[in-house]
Protein backbone atom coordinates (compact mmCIF):
# COMPACT_ATOMS: atom_id res chain seq x y z
CA UNK A 1 0.00 0.00 0.00
CA UNK A 2 3.17 2.60 0.40
CA UNK A 3 4.37 4.45 -2.23
CA UNK A 4 6.41 2.47 -4.51
CA UNK A 5 9.80 4.62 -5.22
CA UNK A 6 10.54 5.46 -8.85
CA UNK A 7 12.70 8.23 -10.84
CA UNK A 8 10.26 10.53 -10.61
CA UNK A 9 10.97 10.98 -6.68
CA UNK A 10 15.02 11.80 -7.82
CA UNK A 11 13.24 14.97 -9.34
CA UNK A 12 12.11 18.15 -8.37
CA UNK A 13 9.10 20.02 -9.16
CA UNK A 14 8.84 23.08 -10.75
CA UNK A 15 5.54 24.43 -9.16
CA UNK A 16 4.49 23.12 -6.01
CA UNK A 17 0.77 23.88 -5.23
CA UNK A 18 -0.04 25.52 -1.81
CA UNK A 19 -1.69 23.99 0.61
CA UNK A 20 -4.65 26.28 1.18
CA UNK A 21 -7.27 26.17 4.03
CA UNK A 22 -9.33 23.45 5.24
CA UNK A 23 -10.18 21.53 2.30
CA UNK A 24 -9.99 23.94 -0.68
CA UNK A 25 -6.87 21.96 -2.00
CA UNK A 26 -8.41 19.16 -1.68
CA UNK A 27 -8.20 15.69 -3.56
CA UNK A 28 -9.21 17.06 -6.96
CA UNK A 29 -7.04 19.79 -7.38
CA UNK A 30 -4.10 17.96 -5.97
CA UNK A 31 -4.43 15.15 -8.60
CA UNK A 32 -4.94 17.79 -11.52
CA UNK A 33 -1.94 19.15 -10.40
CA UNK A 34 0.12 16.13 -9.89
CA UNK A 35 -1.40 14.45 -13.39
CA UNK A 36 0.30 17.58 -15.34
CA UNK A 37 3.76 16.87 -13.70
CA UNK A 38 3.67 18.99 -11.19
CA UNK A 39 3.74 18.57 -6.85
CA UNK A 40 -0.28 18.94 -6.39
CA UNK A 41 -0.64 19.58 -2.45
CA UNK A 42 -3.57 18.56 -0.60
CA UNK A 43 -4.63 20.20 2.48
CA UNK A 44 -3.70 18.05 5.95
CA UNK A 45 -5.83 20.63 7.51
CA UNK A 46 -9.25 19.41 9.27
CA UNK A 47 -9.34 16.35 7.81
CA UNK A 48 -11.16 14.27 10.14
CA UNK A 49 -13.97 17.05 9.70
CA UNK A 50 -13.96 17.11 6.22
CA UNK A 51 -14.62 13.38 5.68
CA UNK A 52 -16.79 12.86 8.35
CA UNK A 53 -19.03 15.72 7.22
CA UNK A 54 -18.55 14.33 3.26
CA UNK A 55 -19.66 11.09 4.60
CA UNK A 56 -23.35 13.16 6.28
CA UNK A 57 -23.97 14.55 3.12
CA UNK A 58 -24.33 11.17 1.45
CA UNK A 59 -20.86 10.85 -0.35
CA UNK A 60 -21.84 12.55 -3.26
CA UNK A 61 -20.21 10.81 -6.59
CA UNK A 62 -19.14 7.76 -4.14
CA UNK A 63 -15.68 9.12 -4.02
CA UNK A 64 -15.24 8.82 -0.21
CA UNK A 65 -16.75 5.35 -0.69
CA UNK A 66 -14.24 4.52 -3.34
CA UNK A 67 -11.23 5.76 -1.23
CA UNK A 68 -12.40 4.08 2.30
CA UNK A 69 -12.47 0.71 0.10
CA UNK A 70 -8.44 1.19 -0.41
CA UNK A 71 -8.02 0.95 3.13
CA UNK A 72 -5.35 -1.59 4.41
CA UNK A 73 -7.65 -2.73 7.57
CA UNK A 74 -11.53 -3.04 5.69
CA UNK A 75 -12.52 -2.53 9.59
CA UNK A 76 -11.61 0.55 10.94
CA UNK A 77 -13.11 1.89 7.31
CA UNK A 78 -15.99 0.13 7.86
CA UNK A 79 -16.54 1.76 11.44
CA UNK A 80 -15.79 5.19 10.21
CA UNK A 81 -18.81 4.64 7.35
CA UNK A 82 -21.19 3.27 10.01
CA UNK A 83 -20.66 6.03 11.95
CA UNK A 84 -20.87 8.95 9.75
CA UNK A 85 -22.56 8.09 6.47
CA UNK A 86 -26.19 9.41 5.51
CA UNK A 87 -27.48 7.90 2.85
CA UNK A 88 -28.83 10.71 0.64
CA UNK A 89 -27.78 13.45 2.88
CA UNK A 90 -28.57 15.05 5.94
CA UNK A 91 -31.33 17.27 6.11
CA UNK A 92 -30.06 20.73 4.95
CA UNK A 93 -31.23 22.45 8.79
CA UNK A 94 -30.25 19.21 10.32
CA UNK A 95 -26.27 20.13 12.23
CA UNK A 96 -23.26 17.66 11.62
CA UNK A 97 -23.21 15.16 13.71
CA UNK A 98 -19.90 16.33 16.56
CA UNK A 99 -17.04 14.76 17.09
CA UNK A 100 -15.15 13.50 19.96
CA UNK A 101 -12.66 16.80 21.52
CA UNK A 102 -9.09 16.88 20.15
CA UNK A 103 -7.03 16.40 23.00
CA UNK A 104 -3.49 14.84 24.18
CA UNK A 105 -5.10 12.04 24.87
CA UNK A 106 -6.88 11.17 21.84
CA UNK A 107 -10.08 9.14 22.25
CA UNK A 108 -9.51 5.61 19.64
CA UNK A 109 -12.95 6.65 17.52
CA UNK A 110 -11.12 10.15 16.80
CA UNK A 111 -7.17 8.70 16.14
CA UNK A 112 -9.01 6.62 13.58
CA UNK A 113 -10.44 9.32 11.45
CA UNK A 114 -7.08 10.97 11.54
CA UNK A 115 -5.45 8.55 10.09
CA UNK A 116 -8.31 7.32 7.46
CA UNK A 117 -9.53 10.83 6.41
CA UNK A 118 -5.88 11.36 5.37
CA UNK A 119 -5.50 8.08 3.94
CA UNK A 120 -8.18 8.77 1.70
CA UNK A 121 -7.26 12.24 0.64
CA UNK A 122 -3.80 11.21 -0.19
CA UNK A 123 -4.94 7.82 -2.51
CA UNK A 124 -7.63 9.56 -4.20
CA UNK A 125 -5.10 12.46 -5.10
CA UNK A 126 -3.33 9.79 -6.41
CA UNK A 127 -5.47 7.97 -8.41
CA UNK A 128 -4.75 8.16 -12.36
CA UNK A 129 -0.90 8.77 -12.50
CA UNK A 130 2.27 8.28 -11.15
CA UNK A 131 3.53 11.18 -9.84
CA UNK A 132 4.09 12.61 -6.55
CA UNK A 133 1.61 13.62 -4.60
CA UNK A 134 2.44 16.14 -1.46
CA UNK A 135 0.27 17.06 2.22
CA UNK A 136 0.84 20.58 3.95
CA UNK A 137 -0.05 20.30 7.64
CA UNK A 138 -0.06 23.25 10.09
CA UNK A 139 2.79 22.60 13.01
CA UNK A 140 0.64 25.15 15.26
CA UNK A 141 -2.19 22.24 14.93
CA UNK A 142 -0.55 19.95 16.44
CA UNK A 143 -2.97 17.42 18.10
CA UNK A 144 -3.39 15.67 15.33
CA UNK A 145 0.32 15.76 13.83
CA UNK A 146 1.24 11.50 14.13
CA UNK A 147 -1.34 9.49 13.20
CA UNK A 148 -2.73 12.10 10.31
CA UNK A 149 0.59 12.14 9.00
CA UNK A 150 0.71 8.15 9.53
CA UNK A 151 -2.64 7.90 7.45
CA UNK A 152 -0.64 10.02 4.67
CA UNK A 153 1.84 7.58 4.62
CA UNK A 154 -0.17 4.93 4.09
CA UNK A 155 -1.37 6.00 1.13
CA UNK A 156 2.16 6.42 -0.52
CA UNK A 157 2.44 10.81 0.35
CA UNK A 158 5.56 11.59 -1.40
CA UNK A 159 5.79 14.89 0.16
CA UNK A 160 5.02 16.02 3.64
CA UNK A 161 4.99 20.28 3.69
CA UNK A 162 4.84 22.02 7.16
CA UNK A 163 4.65 25.41 8.90
CA UNK A 164 2.81 27.89 10.98
CA UNK A 165 5.47 26.83 13.55
CA UNK A 166 9.32 25.20 14.01
CA UNK A 167 9.12 21.64 12.85
CA UNK A 168 12.09 19.84 14.16
CA UNK A 169 10.52 17.11 14.90
CA UNK A 170 8.84 16.07 11.79
CA UNK A 171 11.86 14.83 10.13
CA UNK A 172 12.58 11.84 12.79
CA UNK A 173 8.79 11.26 12.69
CA UNK A 174 8.92 10.20 8.69
CA UNK A 175 11.74 8.36 10.17
CA UNK A 176 9.73 5.94 12.37
CA UNK A 177 6.55 5.98 10.90
CA UNK A 178 7.73 4.99 7.77
CA UNK A 179 8.75 2.05 9.96
CA UNK A 180 5.93 1.09 11.27
CA UNK A 181 7.74 2.24 14.79
CA UNK A 182 6.56 4.16 17.56
CA UNK A 183 7.02 7.85 16.97
CA UNK A 184 6.70 10.95 19.92
CA UNK A 185 5.76 14.69 19.23
CA UNK A 186 6.59 17.38 22.02
CA UNK A 187 3.08 19.58 22.54
CA UNK A 188 3.44 22.78 23.04
CA UNK A 189 2.03 23.61 26.42
CA UNK A 190 1.87 27.40 27.87
CA UNK A 191 3.22 27.23 31.36
CA UNK A 192 4.86 23.78 31.16
CA UNK A 193 7.44 23.27 33.61
CA UNK A 194 10.98 21.90 32.57
CA UNK A 195 10.42 18.46 34.17
CA UNK A 196 6.99 17.74 33.07
CA UNK A 197 6.77 14.54 31.06
CA UNK A 198 3.16 14.95 30.44
CA UNK A 199 4.01 17.02 26.93
CA UNK A 200 5.21 14.32 25.40
CA UNK A 201 2.64 12.90 22.55
CA UNK A 202 2.95 8.83 21.13
CA UNK A 203 1.30 7.18 18.34
CA UNK A 204 1.92 3.35 18.12
CA UNK A 205 1.21 2.18 14.64
CA UNK A 206 1.81 -1.66 15.57
CA UNK A 207 -0.61 -1.37 18.33
CA UNK A 208 -2.56 0.72 16.32
CA UNK A 209 -3.62 -1.69 13.15
CA UNK A 210 -3.06 -4.47 15.16
CA UNK A 211 -0.75 -5.95 12.43
CA UNK A 212 2.64 -6.76 10.74
CA UNK A 213 2.61 -3.99 7.16
CA UNK A 214 4.94 -3.81 4.88
CA UNK A 215 7.88 -1.00 5.38
CA UNK A 216 6.65 2.49 3.88
CA UNK A 217 8.62 4.81 1.80
CA UNK A 218 9.52 7.62 3.37
CA UNK A 219 8.11 10.95 1.93
CA UNK A 220 10.28 14.07 1.42
CA UNK A 221 9.76 16.67 3.92
CA UNK A 222 9.74 20.36 3.08
CA UNK A 223 9.94 22.69 5.58
CA UNK A 224 7.66 26.35 4.99
CA UNK A 225 9.88 29.17 6.15
CA UNK A 226 10.19 32.91 6.40
CA UNK A 227 13.65 33.16 7.89
CA UNK A 228 17.34 32.57 7.31
CA UNK A 229 17.34 31.90 10.69
CA UNK A 230 14.67 29.31 10.84
CA UNK A 231 16.42 27.13 7.34
CA UNK A 232 19.86 27.32 9.07
CA UNK A 233 17.95 26.08 12.89
CA UNK A 234 15.99 22.65 11.25
CA UNK A 235 18.99 21.92 8.98
CA UNK A 236 21.16 22.25 12.52
CA UNK A 237 18.48 21.38 14.99
CA UNK A 238 16.19 18.89 12.96
CA UNK A 239 16.18 14.83 14.18
CA UNK A 240 16.13 13.56 10.35
CA UNK A 241 16.48 14.95 6.93
CA UNK A 242 15.35 18.03 5.71
CA UNK A 243 14.72 18.31 2.31
CA UNK A 244 14.11 20.96 1.39
CA UNK A 245 12.17 24.70 1.68
CA UNK A 246 9.23 26.90 0.65
CA UNK A 247 10.28 30.53 1.48
CA UNK A 248 7.35 32.56 1.84
CA UNK A 249 6.65 35.92 2.25
CA UNK A 250 4.49 38.23 3.77
CA UNK A 251 1.82 38.69 0.75
CA UNK A 252 1.02 34.68 0.52
CA UNK A 253 -2.58 33.66 1.76
CA UNK A 254 -3.45 32.24 5.24
CA UNK A 255 -1.25 32.86 8.26
CA UNK A 256 1.74 34.78 7.31
CA UNK A 257 4.93 34.52 9.67
CA UNK A 258 4.64 37.49 12.28
CA UNK A 259 7.39 40.41 11.49
CA UNK A 260 10.38 40.24 13.16
CA UNK A 261 10.46 42.47 16.17
CA UNK A 262 7.61 45.00 17.86
CA UNK A 263 4.56 44.97 15.87
CA UNK A 264 3.19 47.97 14.33
CA UNK A 265 0.32 48.31 11.82
CA UNK A 266 0.06 51.14 9.26
CA UNK A 267 -2.67 53.54 8.28
CA UNK A 268 -5.21 50.47 7.35
CA UNK A 269 -4.39 48.50 10.35
CA UNK A 270 -2.42 45.78 8.96
CA UNK A 271 0.68 44.55 10.02
CA UNK A 272 4.10 46.34 8.64
CA UNK A 273 6.74 44.27 6.93
CA UNK A 274 10.50 45.64 6.53
CA UNK A 275 14.12 44.76 5.83
CA UNK A 276 14.27 42.16 8.60
CA UNK A 277 11.52 39.89 7.19
CA UNK A 278 13.47 39.52 3.71
CA UNK A 279 15.33 36.54 3.52
CA UNK A 280 18.76 36.32 2.03
CA UNK A 281 18.42 34.16 -0.98
CA UNK A 282 22.06 34.11 -1.31
CA UNK A 283 22.41 32.69 2.35
CA UNK A 284 20.17 30.24 1.80
CA UNK A 285 21.85 29.40 -1.71
CA UNK A 286 24.32 28.39 0.94
CA UNK A 287 23.23 25.86 2.74
CA UNK A 288 23.04 23.06 -0.06
CA UNK A 289 19.57 22.20 -0.49
CA UNK A 290 16.84 23.27 -2.90
CA UNK A 291 13.76 25.81 -2.66
CA UNK A 292 10.90 27.03 -3.59
CA UNK A 293 9.66 30.71 -3.13
CA UNK A 294 6.51 31.72 -2.07
CA UNK A 295 4.44 34.63 -1.88
CA UNK A 296 3.28 36.53 -5.07
CA UNK A 297 5.46 34.27 -7.49
CA UNK A 298 2.07 32.96 -9.10
CA UNK A 299 3.11 34.44 -12.84
CA UNK A 300 5.45 33.29 -15.28
CA UNK A 301 8.18 36.13 -14.66
CA UNK A 302 8.17 35.69 -11.36
CA UNK A 303 8.63 31.59 -11.85
CA UNK A 304 11.59 33.13 -14.22
CA UNK A 305 12.89 35.36 -11.53
CA UNK A 306 12.85 32.68 -8.96
CA UNK A 307 14.75 30.17 -11.01
CA UNK A 308 17.33 32.66 -11.96
CA UNK A 309 18.10 33.33 -8.27
CA UNK A 310 18.58 29.61 -8.29
CA UNK A 311 15.38 28.23 -6.72
CA UNK A 312 14.08 24.80 -7.74
CA UNK A 313 10.76 27.01 -8.95
CA UNK A 314 7.83 28.07 -6.88
CA UNK A 315 5.34 27.21 -4.51
CA UNK A 316 1.40 28.80 -5.96
CA UNK A 317 -1.75 29.22 -3.88
CA UNK A 318 -4.33 31.71 -4.75
CA UNK A 319 -4.23 31.34 -8.35
CA UNK A 320 -4.76 27.50 -7.87
CA UNK A 321 -7.59 28.34 -5.31
CA UNK A 322 -9.97 30.16 -7.56
CA UNK A 323 -9.53 27.62 -10.27
CA UNK A 324 -12.68 25.16 -11.21
CA UNK A 325 -10.69 21.91 -9.29
CA UNK A 326 -10.45 23.62 -5.97
CA UNK A 327 -12.93 22.73 -3.61
CA UNK A 328 -13.83 26.64 -2.13
CA UNK A 329 -17.70 27.28 -2.72
CA UNK A 330 -18.49 28.48 -5.94
CA UNK A 331 -20.31 31.62 -5.41
CA UNK A 332 -17.01 32.60 -3.42
CA UNK A 333 -15.49 31.76 -6.27
CA UNK A 334 -17.65 33.86 -9.06
CA UNK A 335 -17.63 36.79 -6.70
CA UNK A 336 -13.96 37.20 -5.87
CA UNK A 337 -13.21 36.91 -9.62
CA UNK A 338 -15.82 38.96 -10.23
CA UNK A 339 -13.83 41.53 -8.00
CA UNK A 340 -10.71 41.48 -9.37
CA UNK A 341 -11.81 42.11 -13.12
CA UNK A 342 -13.18 45.08 -11.51
CA UNK A 343 -10.46 46.06 -9.88
CA UNK A 344 -12.50 45.67 -6.62
CA UNK A 345 -11.03 42.97 -5.38
CA UNK A 346 -9.04 43.28 -2.25
CA UNK A 347 -7.08 41.83 0.79
CA UNK A 348 -6.83 42.39 4.25
CA UNK A 349 -3.95 41.07 6.24
CA UNK A 350 -5.75 41.24 9.78
CA UNK A 351 -3.30 40.89 12.75
CA UNK A 352 -5.78 40.08 15.55
CA UNK A 353 -8.27 37.74 13.12
CA UNK A 354 -6.93 34.11 14.20
CA UNK A 355 -6.60 32.84 17.42
CA UNK A 356 -3.11 31.53 16.55
CA UNK A 357 -2.12 35.32 17.04
CA UNK A 358 -0.40 35.04 13.79
CA UNK A 359 -1.64 37.50 10.99
CA UNK A 360 -4.13 36.23 8.77
CA UNK A 361 -5.04 37.35 5.26
CA UNK A 362 -8.84 38.01 4.63
CA UNK A 363 -10.25 38.69 1.14
CA UNK A 364 -13.17 41.15 1.48
CA UNK A 365 -16.35 39.80 0.37
CA UNK A 366 -19.77 40.69 1.03
CA UNK A 367 -21.40 37.60 2.77
CA UNK A 368 -19.01 36.57 4.75
CA UNK A 369 -17.46 36.69 8.06
CA UNK A 370 -15.01 39.23 6.61
CA UNK A 371 -17.85 41.98 7.77
CA UNK A 372 -17.54 42.87 10.99
CA UNK A 373 -21.47 42.77 11.65
CA UNK A 374 -21.76 39.07 10.23
CA UNK A 375 -19.69 38.23 12.72
CA UNK A 376 -20.83 39.90 15.47
CA UNK A 377 -23.83 38.68 14.91
CA UNK A 378 -22.28 34.81 15.35
CA UNK A 379 -22.97 33.39 18.54
CA UNK A 380 -19.27 33.06 19.90
CA UNK A 381 -18.47 28.77 20.08
CA UNK A 382 -15.61 27.09 19.84
CA UNK A 383 -16.74 23.47 18.92
CA UNK A 384 -13.89 22.16 16.37
CA UNK A 385 -10.76 23.72 18.42
CA UNK A 386 -8.25 22.78 16.03
CA UNK A 387 -6.76 26.28 16.99
CA UNK A 388 -6.74 25.97 20.96
CA UNK A 389 -4.22 26.82 22.54
CA UNK A 390 -3.13 23.90 25.59
CA UNK A 391 -1.92 25.20 28.87
CA UNK A 392 -0.66 24.21 32.12
CA UNK A 393 -3.77 24.13 34.83
CA UNK A 394 -3.00 25.37 38.48
CA UNK A 395 -3.43 21.60 39.02
CA UNK A 396 -0.60 20.36 37.00
CA UNK A 397 -2.87 18.72 34.53
CA UNK A 398 -3.58 20.25 30.69
CA UNK A 399 -6.05 22.01 29.30
CA UNK A 400 -6.93 23.64 26.55
CA UNK A 401 -8.74 27.57 25.98
CA UNK A 402 -8.96 29.40 22.56
CA UNK A 403 -9.40 33.26 22.31
CA UNK A 404 -11.86 33.21 20.13
CA UNK A 405 -14.47 31.04 22.65
CA UNK A 406 -16.72 33.10 24.96
CA UNK A 407 -14.42 35.79 26.45
CA UNK A 408 -16.00 34.66 30.24
CA UNK A 409 -14.83 31.17 29.51
CA UNK A 410 -11.73 31.98 28.35
CA UNK A 411 -10.83 34.63 30.86
CA UNK A 412 -12.11 31.60 33.46
CA UNK A 413 -9.18 29.41 31.97
CA UNK A 414 -6.07 31.69 32.84
CA UNK A 415 -6.62 33.65 29.61
CA UNK A 416 -6.02 37.91 29.12
CA UNK A 417 -9.31 39.41 28.42
CA UNK A 418 -7.11 41.93 25.67
CA UNK A 419 -6.36 38.01 23.43
CA UNK A 420 -9.80 38.13 22.76
CA UNK A 421 -10.40 41.11 20.98
CA UNK A 422 -10.99 40.95 16.92
CA UNK A 423 -10.57 37.52 17.44
CA UNK A 424 -12.69 34.88 14.93
CA UNK A 425 -13.38 31.04 14.71
CA UNK A 426 -11.46 30.63 11.40
CA UNK A 427 -11.98 26.89 12.15
CA UNK A 428 -15.87 26.89 11.64
CA UNK A 429 -15.63 29.71 8.84
CA UNK A 430 -13.00 27.53 6.87
CA UNK A 431 -15.27 24.32 6.67
CA UNK A 432 -18.30 26.83 5.52
CA UNK A 433 -15.40 27.83 2.93
CA UNK A 434 -15.93 24.32 1.28
CA UNK A 435 -19.73 24.01 1.55
CA UNK A 436 -20.04 22.16 4.84
CA UNK A 437 -20.89 24.74 7.28
CA UNK A 438 -22.62 23.87 10.55
CA UNK A 439 -26.24 24.64 11.52
CA UNK A 440 -27.31 26.19 15.09
CA UNK A 441 -30.38 25.09 16.30
CA UNK A 442 -31.73 24.97 12.51
CA UNK A 443 -31.43 28.53 12.65
CA UNK A 444 -27.85 30.01 12.66
CA UNK A 445 -25.62 28.99 9.61
CA UNK A 446 -22.02 29.44 9.64
CA UNK A 447 -20.52 32.09 7.36
CA UNK A 448 -17.47 31.43 5.67
CA UNK A 449 -14.18 33.38 5.51
CA UNK A 450 -11.87 33.36 2.19
CA UNK A 451 -8.42 33.87 2.84
CA UNK A 452 -6.07 34.87 -0.19
CA UNK A 453 -2.80 36.08 -0.53
CA UNK A 454 -2.35 39.60 -2.36
CA UNK A 455 -2.43 38.14 -5.69
CA UNK A 456 -6.47 37.93 -5.53
CA UNK A 457 -6.17 41.49 -7.28
CA UNK A 458 -4.89 39.97 -10.33
CA UNK A 459 -6.43 36.20 -10.41
CA UNK A 460 -8.45 37.60 -13.48
CA UNK A 461 -5.32 37.31 -15.69
CA UNK A 462 -5.76 33.27 -16.31
CA UNK A 463 -9.54 34.00 -17.72
CA UNK A 464 -9.97 33.81 -21.17
CA UNK A 465 -12.40 36.47 -22.89
CA UNK A 466 -15.76 35.86 -21.89
CA UNK A 467 -15.18 32.65 -19.22
CA UNK A 468 -16.31 32.65 -16.38
CA UNK A 469 -13.70 30.16 -14.37
CA UNK A 470 -10.52 28.74 -15.68
CA UNK A 471 -8.18 25.27 -14.56
CA UNK A 472 -5.58 24.18 -13.07
CA UNK A 473 -3.87 23.19 -16.20
CA UNK A 474 -4.00 26.80 -17.12
CA UNK A 475 -2.39 27.88 -14.69
CA UNK A 476 0.37 25.49 -15.02
CA UNK A 477 0.36 26.32 -18.33
CA UNK A 478 1.06 29.97 -17.74
CA UNK A 479 3.35 29.77 -15.28
CA UNK A 480 5.73 27.13 -17.31
CA UNK A 481 5.37 29.19 -20.49
CA UNK A 482 8.63 30.76 -19.23
CA UNK A 483 10.56 27.69 -19.23
CA UNK A 484 13.01 26.13 -21.39
CA UNK A 485 10.63 24.31 -23.69
CA UNK A 486 12.69 20.78 -22.59
CA UNK A 487 10.80 20.78 -19.51
CA UNK A 488 7.38 19.73 -20.45
CA UNK A 489 4.08 20.40 -18.86
CA UNK A 490 2.85 16.85 -18.26
CA UNK A 491 5.27 15.05 -19.10
CA UNK A 492 5.62 13.50 -15.88
CA UNK A 493 9.10 14.62 -15.00
CA UNK A 494 7.88 17.73 -12.91
CA UNK A 495 11.02 20.14 -13.56
CA UNK A 496 15.05 19.04 -14.35
CA UNK A 497 16.59 19.18 -11.54
CA UNK A 498 17.53 16.69 -9.23
CA UNK A 499 18.63 15.95 -5.86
Amino acid sequence: MGFTVCSIMDRLPTIIQGGMGAGVSSWRLAQAVSKLGQLGVVSGTALDVILARRLQDGDPGGHMRRGLDRFPIPEMAERIWRTYYIPGGKAERAPYKSLPTHSKDTPLELRELYVVANFVEVILAREGHDNPVGINYLEKVQLPHLPSIYGAMLAGVGYVLMGAGVPLRIPGVLDRLSNHEPATYLLHVTGAQDDDDKTTMEFAPREFVGRDLPPLARPKFIAIIASNTLATTMLKKADGRVDGFVIEGCTAGGHNAPPRGKLQLDEAGEAIYGERDTVDLEKIRALGVPFWLAGGYGRPEKLAEALAAGAAGVQAGTAFAFCAESALRMDYKQALLAKALSGKARVFTDPVASPTSFPFKVAQLEGTVSEREIYSARPRICDLGFLREAYRTPMGTIDYRCSAEPVTIYVSKGGKVENTVGRKCLCNALMANIGHPQTRNGKYVENGMVTSGNDLTGIARFLEPGATTYTAADVVANLMSCVDSRVAVGSGVGGNRAY
